[in-house]
């Protein structure tokens, strides 16, 4: 198994999907490295970065999981480091 060192950036617009971002962050926590959140207060959203390392599909699954949920989008950058497990 590869692993990739990623970073999601999340966008959340909808303060309702609050809650299923922060579970489906807490299923994957085993590969986040660290996470940043930023409160947007005068335009009512907030900002979050996720740094990972990760398998492939892991990354993808939560990425997508994350950006399908209503008012949120997430896109994520992969760096060139794999590293084999």
């Amino acid at each position: 198994m590869s692993t990739r060192v990623a970073v999601i950036s999340i966008i959340i617009e909808n303060m309702d999907s609050v809650e299923r971002v922060n579970q489906l962050l807490h299923q994957s926590s085993r590969y986040i490295l660290g996470r940043m959140g930023i409160p947007y207060r005068e335009k009512g959203v907030s900002i979050i970065s996720v740094a990972m390392d990760a398998p492939q599909d892991e990354i993808s699954a939560l990425s997508g999981s994350i950006g399908r949920l209503p008012g949120v989008s997430a896109k994520t950058a992969y760096s060139g480091v794999i590293t084999e497990q």
